[in-house]
């Protein structure tokens, strides 16, 4: 018997299966083979068709299935991981009343930092835990002001993966971690931010019906059956965001616990169970999946580092080599600090861990005598780490404890000159896994029960690599960071 795990991102979509007895993973298929567009129709506008999702969503199912010659009824339930911080809104009858206004769309911003403003900060630190900035709420309140009659007919509002449980099932449910990163959840009161919505001109009725993250949230109905290839009546057991999904397929579940992700952009999702906010401006507060609003405060804090490993991918595109591994390579001929080359890596438009400004990429201290690809390498891979560490101390600011960061294997944490910069300088390990959010969302059946020490026992027997640890000798690091944030100080004190 299997789960599937259904992973609904702005490229692809992914689908995976995994073993209900072990979690140990089958497979893993991405729909379509190449990226999914996005609509553009202005600058800072992305949009995407909610029925592309899931027209690719069943194709993915229905080639797993094939693939491995799986009938409809091994499969055993659901999970769902979805693109945060989207928009799908729908009529009565459940149709979308337009394209999605998806993550890394920016037309609400405005919106949402006059709420900001006008309700206060210290009452939307207080009670969202985060500005309302360009979350959902604010996304919604943009169709309100621009788009009325569209919004006259909105019945319900959702997230990217409701809409897919939607379409699976028949049932417009949510999570009240799903509300939390639209910006809907009142932590104070643990209830709808009805004062938000009241502030923008939203009915509460338009909130969809809140299930619980894990358990029976729907069942596939005969339509969603008949599109996907699934069985009727299999059930919907597990729903989350991205990043709190990431931090699942990690086991990251408690206070102390930390879970990276170093891809195009880099995140470092904390758990905490503090609801004391410092830094809301640059460092976002969601309900974590294991979150319960009766006698439990689990806090996934997240900090995003737009200008990550999209520098070392802009490296490898311009200098002369052939692969990631030949980049890591160079970078190993070089000592610790480069030389003395710095690169700021913030080169992918605004940085909110810098309070929204643009810093961009700068490359600094390079003799055309004695410096060459490998320092451009290294020091490449050292500014985006320090980068890392620089978030670090802002989590901590705001009241994070760490004991152990869990990553996934990717370029970046793959490389050991990366890994073991940031474990040396934040002082604790950095365990490796080989997983994947479909999986992650695949594997969440295992926990419709709560037994989270059977989940856990399932990632390290599956996924666990390695583990880098702090070295001894800091002193090198520590001076080459100093050296790094001096040149970023200076950046930014010019702006």
């Amino acid at each position: 018997m299997y789960y599937l795990g259904l992973d609904i991102g702005s490229s692809s979509i992914k689908v995976a299966l995994v073993a209900s007895g072990t979690g140990k993973s089958v497979d893993v298929v991405q729909e379509p083979e190449t990226e999914m567009s996005m609509l553009a129709i202005k600058n800072g506008w992305a949009e995407q068709n909610p029925e592309d999702w899931w027209i690719h969503a069943c194709n993915g199912i229905k080639k797993l299935l094939e693939n491995h010659q799986i009938a409809p009824e091994a499969i055993i339930g659901i999970g769902i991981s979805y693109q945060m911080h989207g928009l799908v809104v729908v009529d009565e009858e459940k149709k979308p009343l337009r394209n999605s206004i998806i993550w890394c769309d920016s037309r609400a911003v405005p919106i949402g930092q006059n709420a900001f403003e006008e309700i206060g900060e210290e009452r939307c630190s207080e009670y969202l835990l985060n500005s309302p900035s360009n979350f959902t709420a604010s996304k919604l309140k943009w169709v309100k002001d621009n788009e009325p009659e569209i919004f006259a007919k909105i019945h319900k509002f959702m997230l990217p993966g409701d809409y897919i449980a939607l379409r699976l099932s028949g049932k417009i449910n949510t999570t009240v971690s799903g509300l939390s990163e639209g910006i809907f959840w009142d932590f104070k009161n643990k209830e709808i931010a009805s004062f938000l919505m009241e502030f923008y001109g939203l009915d509460t009725s338009m909130v969809p019906d809140i299930v619980e993250t894990f358990g029976i949230q729907s069942r596939v109905h005969e339509k969603g059956a008949s599109e996907s290839g699934l069985k009727v009546g299999t059930p919907i057991l597990y729903r989350a965001g991205d990043q709190p999904n990431n931090a699942l397929s990690l086991n990251v579940f408690n206070p102390g616990e930390v879970a990276a992700t170093g891809g195009t952009s880099g995140v470092v999702y904390a758990v905490t169970d503090s609801l004391s906010v410092k830094e809301s401006a640059r460092v976002n507060n969601f309900a974590h999946v294991n979150y319960n609003p009766k006698n439990d405060s689990r806090i996934g804090k997240l900090l995003c580092i737009n200008g990550s490993g999209i520098q070392y991918r802009w490296l490898l595109n311009n200098l002369d080599v052939a692969s990631y591994d030949e980049m890591n390579k160079l970078a190993e001929e070089v000592p610790v600090g480069s030389d003395g080359v710095v690169i700021i890596p913030f080169g992918n438009g605004a940085e909110r861990m810098l309070n929204n400004q643009e810093v961009g990429t700068r490359l600094v201290n390079i003799n055309l005598n004695n410096h060459g690809k490998g320092h451009l390498c290294r020091a490449a891979l050292e500014g985006i780490a320090f980068s890392f560490v620089y978030g670090m101390e802002i989590m901590e600011s705001d009241g994070i404890r760490v004991n152990v960061m869990r990553a996934g294997n990717d370029n970046l944490f793959r490389s050991e000159i990366f890994s073991e910069t940031v474990a040396t300088l934040i002082g604790y390990d950095i365990e490796i896994y080989n997983t994947t959010g479909a999986i992650g969302a695949a594997r969440a059946g295992l926990l419709q029960d709560g037994d989270y020490e059977v989940f856990g026992k399932a990632i390290m027997e599956n996924d666990y690599i390695m583990t880098f640890k702090p070295l001894e000798n800091k002193a090198e690091y520590q001076s080459a960071y100093q050296l790094w944030k001096k040149e970023l100080e200076i950046k930014l004190n010019n702006l």
